[in-house]
């Protein structure tokens, strides 16, 4: 097997573990399952109001966002708890910051979908 074929095949190994992984967040988180039901519902939304290709992509990015950074959330909270799985003030403080971190991705992607909608509405 050549160097490209190697490179190939350990990309292509690579996106298997990714769908995996984006597999099991999606039957395990239960945040995770809601913000996919949000999605749904703003991407019917969009088909309904036609909105602009500019919208979707800020739309899909918001989606992508918040939902890509529930998984990194999940992840550290994870680790936090197989680390020190007795209440602690360290882990605690990461545990919020991480989860306050998903809280800004939520708050923007809702500001973007506002943004995208109210005129749209009214």
């Amino acid at each position: 097997m050549n160097k490209l074929s190697k490179f190939i095949a350990g990309r292509l190994r690579g996106c298997g573990y990714a769908f995996k992984g984006a597999i099991l967040l999606l039957k395990t988180e239960p945040s995770i399952q809601v913000q996919t039901g949000i999605a749904v519902i703003m991407t019917g939304l969009g088909y309904y109001f036609n909105i602009t290709s500019t919208e979707w992509i800020l739309q899909v990015f918001a989606i992508g966002l918040v939902m890509g950074i529930e998984g990194l959330n999940t992840t550290i909270e994870a680790i936090a708890d197989f680390i020190h799985p007795d209440f602690h003030d360290k882990i605690g403080f990461i545990k919020d910051v991480s989860a306050g971190a998903v809280f800004i991705a939520a708050i923007t992607a809702m500001t973007i979908g506002l943004i995208i909608y109210i005129p749209y509405i009214f």
